[in-house]
């Protein structure tokens, strides 16, 4: 079953699921009706009449009615789970049917100085970001912009280990969905988590409660309150002790840990609305049993123990007999979080004093919070890096499984520039893209003439994005492609900057010169230009073209170069050991034909004229 044929299947099931629950739900609103008018009922004829029987099926009906409201929670529950299961299948099936707009395109990660994102059109609509992205948080969806524009040369270890995390994730569609729906439809801010969490850590608090010798001390006061309360129930002391010693316990309490109580209440309030999601989504990693080492390394972070004096604290209920044995540091931080905030909910002003008295409830609290805080605290920014890092997998992964066709690329151990291609295309043309073959030689030019609307441009940015994509470790579209790792540089969109005083010219000099100081700093780079030198005049750019290139050509530069300029694919026969000439020709007859085919030689026809001839022709007519 291909990815289509899976989703629309699932949205069928889904959908009869869903209305018979919904129906269900109908017959449920009923019998919760007829249940309690029927209790009602027997509790009047109990009044009337006195009979015990009446009283216990009013009793009954009331249990039943208890029971049919339970289980329209549970089925109104399961309902909005389907429902969200739902929409994720049917944005998978917008996007095989070429609507991206249910995904975030990236906007916001548009950078023009960049070295090759804005160019490959990897963020904004339409971009390859807004066909990749899944991600539930921001965090998620920063760490995939990081990785597609990630300027650094990585290793080949390295790129094959995300390969294989994204192979295997790619074959788990149910755990990705699980995944995905945790967050029902809404990106959670990581940042507002993030600053939550800085927030907390800069409130002043007390941590008295967390010294070794105030537990000491506490127990030491308790144990001295029921001795004194023993032996005055049971002994001749007078009951004025324990009242007295309990007395001093609430004011000590009071004094010492009330205002600490108050900072403590405030940041746990801070911090759990926050995190709720997150437990959801935890709980899918540690449970997934992933096999892939960067799976396993994910799953890892929220194991391990960190050392700190924390571990020295003899709180019971940071120990193994809380009930968090075999769970991960982070649900056991969860979860024991959840307790101090439900001990925090059941204060109130009558059981605060007597809960004191008998055991300094408060100071219990307030330790638990400080010692959670002391040991977990630091380690949830690393739990959230690990969540958005594996949220950027999931994204990859289900690109990978919605292009079945698209391939992995051959990586090359080589201290050059290699990238041989076979039937190469560009993913954002699917089934109508003509497949060309190219081979590139380490610091070889190649200058590619052709027609407008020929395909120079769209060959040009095949050739960048899929090799972005075989570096973040997903597949490249192509029947073959074979590459080293090197450094990637473009300039094929430069614009103007009239804010800053910047011409279109003086733009195009101020990348060249950028790509050059990038260039200096890697030991191999390929560059992708798109016309040198737009912005002056015909003679001016061809010499301007040939300065440029002679010139690098000194540099550990490989290149490909579109070009109207058919003067300039004269430098094959000056340097016909490093300079070759390709084209895509076009076919001149009553209608223009596009081939879209590239091909060794230099482009012969031109369409620009025959174009315009056409446009005059008919609005003057």
């Amino acid at each position: 079953m291909n990815p289509k044929e899976l989703y629309t299947e699932r949205i069928k099931t889904l959908t009869d699921e869903i209305y018979q629950l919904n129906k269900h739900n109908r017959l449920v609103v009923v019998l919760e009706l007829t249940a309690i008018v029927l209790a009602i009922g027997c509790i009047v004829a109990y009044t009337m009449w006195s009979s015990i029987l009446a009283l216990v099926v009013a009793a009954l009906f009331i249990a039943a009615y208890v029971a049919i409201r339970w289980k329209d929670s549970s089925n109104s529950r399961l309902s909005e789970q389907k429902e969200s299961i739902r929409s994720i299948y049917q944005k998978e099936v917008a996007y095989l049917n070429g609507d991206f707009s249910g995904f975030p395109s990236g906007e916001q990660y548009v950078n023009p100085h960049h070295e090759f994102t804005l160019d490959l059109d990897i963020f904004g609509p339409q971009s390859l970001f807004n066909r990749i992205n899944r991600t539930v948080t921001t965090g998620g969806s920063d760490f995939l912009a990081k990785e597609l524009a990630e300027t650094r040369v990585r290793s080949i270890d390295e790129i094959e280990r995300r390969r294989e995390a994204i192979r295997e994730l790619s074959e788990r569609e149910s755990l990705r969905t699980a995944f995905l729906m945790q967050s029902n439809g809404r990106q959670i801010n990581t940042t507002a988590i993030l600053e939550a969490l800085h927030e907390v850590q800069q409130l002043n608090v007390s941590h008295l409660a967390a010294h070794q010798l105030s537990y000491i001390a506490a127990i030491g006061s308790i144990i001295i309150f029921y001795g004194l309360l023993a032996g005055a129930v049971f002994g001749p002391l007078s009951a004025s002790f324990p009242m007295l010693w309990g007395l001093l316990q609430i004011m000590a309490v009071y004094l010492l840990f009330g205002r600490t109580l108050k900072r403590v209440n405030q940041s746990t309030n801070i911090i759990l609305p926050r995190l709720g999601t997150y437990v959801s989504m935890i709980m899918q990693i540690v449970t997934s049993d992933l096999k892939s080492q960067e799976g396993r390394d994910i799953i890892g972070k929220f194991f391990a123990e960190q050392s700190g004096k924390a571990e020295q604290y003899a709180d019971e209920r940071l120990r193994v007999g809380d009930g968090t044995s075999g769970m991960s540091d982070a649900l056991k931080s969860f979860r024991l979080l959840k307790g101090i905030i439900s001990d925090l909910d059941q204060r109130n002003e009558v059981w605060v004093p007597i809960s004191n008295a008998l055991y300094l409830a408060d100071y219990f609290i307030v330790r638990r919070f400080l010692l959670w805080q002391d040991r977990y605290m630091t380690r949830i920014e690393d739990w959230i890096d690990a969540v958005s890092h594996f949220d950027a997998l999931v994204s990859m992964a289900t690109f990978r499984y919605n292009e079945p066709e698209a391939t992995d690329a051959e990586l090359v151990d080589a201290d050059e520039v290699v990238y041989e291609a076979r039937g190469l295309y560009h993913p954002f043309l699917g089934q109508q893209a003509v497949r060309n073959d190219f081979s590139i030689s380490d610091k070889h030019y190649y200058i590619i003439t052709g027609a407008n609307m020929a395909g120079k441009s769209t060959f040009l940015r095949s050739i960048g994005i899929n090799y972005v994509l075989a570096c973040c470790g997903m597949p490249v579209f192509a029947d073959r492609l074979r590459i080293s790792i090197f450094s990637l540089f473009s300039s094929m969109r430069t614009t103007d900057d009239l804010a800053h005083g910047i011409s279109y010219f003086n733009a195009e000099l101020l990348r060249l010169q950028q790509l050059i100081e990038t260039c200096r700093q890697n030991r191999h780079t390929l560059i992708i230009l798109d016309e040198i030198l737009k912005g002056t005049n015909s003679l001016d750019k061809l010499n301007g073209s040939r300065l440029f290139l002679q010139s690098v050509s000194s540099l550990p530069i490989t290149s490909i170069i579109a070009t109207h300029d058919l003067e300039l694919s004269k430098m094959q026969q000056e340097h016909p050991d490093r300079f070759h000439n390709y084209c895509f020709e076009i076919q001149l007859s009553d209608e223009i034909t596009y081939t879209y085919r590239l091909s060794e030689g230099v482009a012969r026809n031109q369409n620009a004229t025959y174009l315009l001839k056409n446009i005059l022709k008919t609005a003057l007519e």
